[in-house]
């Protein structure tokens, strides 16, 4: 037997300034920035159904990752957008495209992606299926 699983709800970042990746994500993605639940928690960017959870380095809360580091975080997200509409925002933004487009194979198929880095070094993909 597993246990059925249907989409990623968040993830954790482990950031060394909360404002800088704040800025960042919603700026250059147009995250949702989501305030910590009432008595404590993250705060958060989001986007579509799902979110992203940012921890300060040194001030991360529990349960966490067993060695929870800045910068070492490498994930994909989707978009319905065309990949010259992701590379121009990201030229607007000042954001340096570190490979891309290029093919790759997604979790359903082909999709073409662009990679850049946010302000502690995660490696962000932004693919488009299709």
């Amino acid at each position: 037997m597993s246990i059925p699983v249907d989409r990623i709800d968040h993830f954790v970042l482990t950031v060394s300034d909360l404002e800088a990746s704040l800025r960042f994500y919603e700026r250059v993605l147009g995250a949702r920035i989501v305030p910590p639940a009432q008595g404590g928690g993250p705060t958060a960017v989001a986007f579509g159904r799902q979110k992203i959870n940012l921890h300060v380095a040194g001030r991360e809360f529990e349960p966490k990752a067993t060695h929870p580091t800045v910068g070492a975080g490498d994930f994909c997200l989707i978009t319905e957008a065309p990949i010259a509409l992701v590379l121009a925002q990201l030229e607007a933004c000042g954001v340096p495209v570190e490979l891309g487009p290029v093919p790759r194979r997604g979790a359903l198929g082909p999709m073409t992606s662009v990679y850049f880095r946010d302000p502690d070094g995660n490696l962000v993909e932004v693919a488009r299926y299709g």
